[in-house]
């Protein structure tokens, strides 16, 4: 399934406080911008505040207010990483952080487990055939990851 494209960090920002209003989520954002800013640009140089093509990079950092806990941290490379409830999906692309929000929010990620090998994953449904699944490390589930046990 094609996902809207988000061309900017600014644009997936505006996504997501749209998402935060459909599901009346309180959120807040940090901004960091430049290459001497973010994360993802050690390529940039020490003190560079422009990319080397001159551009200007935006990082974004959102946490969501309300049960599951979820931040997301959107990267100037066009990926993103969400963490649900202390469960880290990392370099996601952009463009798929409102769908996998409205998975998450819309009851449809769910935790599933097996005795062998042991483990339960968090598993984000989107839409077509696209599925996000990622191990949950912590030894005692929480209470909203707990609620979401599918058998």
């Amino acid at each position: 399934m094609r996902h809207p494209h988000l061309p900017t960090t600014e644009s997936a920002v505006t996504a997501i406080r749209e998402i935060a209003r459909e599901y009346n989520l309180t959120m807040t954002v940090t901004h960091d911008i430049g290459a001497d800013q973010t994360s993802h640009r050690a390529s940039a140089g020490a003190f560079a505040v422009l990319d080397p093509d001159g551009s200007l990079p935006h990082e974004a950092f959102v946490e969501l207010g309300g049960s599951p806990a979820v931040t997301v941290r959107l990267f100037p490379d066009d990926d993103a990483q969400i963490t649900v409830d202390g469960v880290d999906f990392e370099d996601l692309p952009r463009d798929v952080v409102p769908a996998f929000l409205r998975s998450v929010y819309g009851g449809l990620a769910h935790v599933t487990g097996r005795f062998f090998p042991p483990g339960q994953w968090l598993v984000v449904p989107l839409p077509g055939d696209e599925t996000y699944k990622e191990l949950i490390l912590r030894i005692s589930l929480t209470p909203w990851l707990a609620r979401a046990v599918r058998g």
